[in-house]
């Protein structure tokens, strides 16, 4: 059954993955935790996943030409030493807290995109200030990432949007892009430090990777308001649930 159960959350995850521009490992690790997986084990086993899965996703916009390259180039080379730093600071902290901190994270960032204004454009201001703006994020997300040993994709999309103020598809698009390549450090120091279970990551992904291609699919054809909107809804329920039983 727990194999069953594993295979589930794969599907869904990779679904919600392409849908909202993430690996999916912040949703994942909860669900897993959730289901009998020790903590460790369900922060890294699904990282590996996620490589794949976001690149297939991150396809269907690039055949579009829905991208910031300048952005993508920044958020890794920043993110990977950041990420880096992150997965090897887990050495010094217990599983249950990141469980814990991923759920309470999850919870805020959807309340905040259900309060944010509607959708702005993107606003084309001077590239130093930007790219200072995008540096930031990329450092900050490339350090959680690595201590929640997720992508980083569920930090990147509203840091995108309230920071950079992209529009949301071209945010999910970077999210994507930038996520494919943060998980790979993230993999290998875990994997160095015995926390990924690769017979769970072997079954998550064979769920998750087609049903990350037909998550972005949907996104692609959603109003982009609806899209945000369902974005930061659907974060803050699955946060609130999960917050609540793990505090229970």
């Amino acid at each position: 059954m727990q194999w069953l159960a594993i295979i589930a959350i794969g599907a869904g995850v990779g679904f919600l993955g392409g849908l909202f521009g993430k690996g999916g490992s912040a949703i994942a690790t909860p669900l897993l935790a959730a289901i009998g997986v020790p903590p460790l084990v369900a922060v890294a086993s699904p990282l590996p996943a996620a490589i794949p899965a976001t690149l297939v996703a991150y396809r269907r916009y690039r055949s579009l030409g829905i991208s910031d390259p300048a952005v993508i180039r920044t958020s890794v080379l920043v993110g990977i030493p950041a990420t880096v730093a992150g997965a090897v600071a887990t050495r010094w902290l217990d599983g249950g807290v990141l469980v814990t901190v991923t759920e309470a994270m999850v919870t805020a960032i959807g309340i905040r995109l259900v309060l944010r204004p509607s959708p702005t454009e993107i606003v084309r201001d001077d590239v130093p200030h930007r790219r200072g703006r995008t540096v930031a994020v990329a450092a900050t997300v490339g350090l959680l990432a690595g201590l929640l040993a997720n992508a980083g994709g569920f930090l990147l999309v509203p840091l995108y949007l309230g920071v950079l103020r992209l529009p949301i598809k071209t945010a999910l698009a970077c999210s994507l892009a930038v996520a494919s390549v943060l998980a790979v450090p993230g993999t290998l120091v875990h994997a160095a430090l015995g926390h990924i279970d690769w017979s769970i990551t072997i079954v998550f992904a064979m769920a998750s990777i087609p049903l990350s291609s037909l998550g972005a699919r949907t996104a692609l054809r959603m109003r982009s308001d609806h899209l945000e909107r369902g974005y930061g809804a659907g974060l803050a329920v699955l946060g609130v649930v999960l917050l609540a039983g793990s505090l229970a």
